[in-house]
């Protein structure tokens, strides 16, 4: 049975937190997951603009670097303090089969989306079988 991009990149759990640990305590929450043709990447950077965050690959090496903006601290005494805040940077092993050239990039509602076109080869399709 063939394995999917998916399957390839999630096959072992342990490397991947690695991999997705912040540097810093600054922390985003992230979704990647596959469709047919293409796998999509969400990172949660609130508050983050679009020139304020560098996406970066070399090989197979996938790097996003961002800065959550700080909060004004003045006269404030926080209850609750969990928003992500400052410096962070993602690294994450893309899976072989991926078109690295056609990897399209937007921030939309506080994600910063991702989508990394698969290969043409690494795509699933339907073989027609003919009648002899």
């Amino acid at each position: 049975m063939r394995r999917s991009l998916a399957d390839e990149f999630f096959g072992s759990f342990g490397r991947i937190f690695e991999d997705m640990s912040p540097l810093s305590s600054g922390s985003a929450g992230m979704d990647f997951y596959e469709t047919e043709d293409r796998l999509v990447l969400e990172l949660a950077v609130p508050g983050v603009r679009s020139e304020d965050i560098d996406v970066n690959i070399e090989g197979r090496q996938l790097t996003i670097r961002a800065e959550m903006p700080a909060a004004d601290e003045d006269g404030r005494r926080y209850w609750v303090r969990s928003l992500p805040r400052g410096a962070f940077s993602r690294t994450i092993r893309l899976p072989a089969g991926i078109d690295s050239e056609g990897i399209e990039a937007r921030v939309q509602a506080g994600l910063l989306v991702l989508s990394i076109p698969k290969a043409a080869e690494a795509r699933s399709r339907r073989i027609e079988i003919s009648e002899s």
